[in-house]
């Protein structure tokens, strides 16, 4: 991966420059964000609950997003092996993208202290982000909570197509 400038991503802005390594082999860029909306969502870990879930519901959606011809993209720090076993158990029909180095974390700025069972650590936050077909912002979700999240995410895709 190559580090982009050190800048935090506001509406409105098209991504920095960065390459990123993804499931099935791909090699993620700005570019690929072109052409369609795109939803890009971070998630802590694979194969934790309430990632498991997510995940399923962007699956369970996933041909009302194409329809209105927007690609998902999930990014963990997880490595490939673990998001193409991930991806493979849960069925998901759109890529994981690796971000070990933090690269989109840092573009996204979604570490954020977390506190788990008492003792602070850094962590993602869960977040999802919505580009246009030009690979702006659009629109962003922080501390997102589960249940009704993509629902939520696709309403807003369909309100702008």
């Amino acid at each position: 991966m190559t580090a982009p400038t050190a800048h935090t991503l506001t509406i409105g802005q098209p991504l920095p420059d960065f390459t990123a390594e993804a499931t099935s082999g791909l090699q993620v860029s700005p570019a690929t964000f072109k052409g369609k909306k795109t939803v890009i969502y971070f998630y802590p870990k694979d194969s934790t609950p309430g990632c498991t879930t997510e995940g399923g519901d962007f699956r369970d959606l996933f041909a009302e997003f194409q329809a209105a011809n927007t690609q998902i993209f999930g990014v963990s720090r997880d490595g490939i092996k673990s998001h193409e076993n991930f991806k493979a158990k849960q069925g998901f029909p759109f890529e994981l993208i690796s971000d070990k180095d933090e690269t989109l974390c840092g573009i996204f700025d979604v570490i954020k202290l977390k506190k788990l069972y008492g003792k602070e650590h850094l962590g993602i936050e869960r977040s999802t982000f919505l580009l246009d077909e030009n690979g702006q912002l659009l629109q962003e979700w922080r501390k997102v909570k589960v249940p009704g999240h993509v629902q939520a995410v696709l309403d807003a895709v369909k309100a702008i197509s």
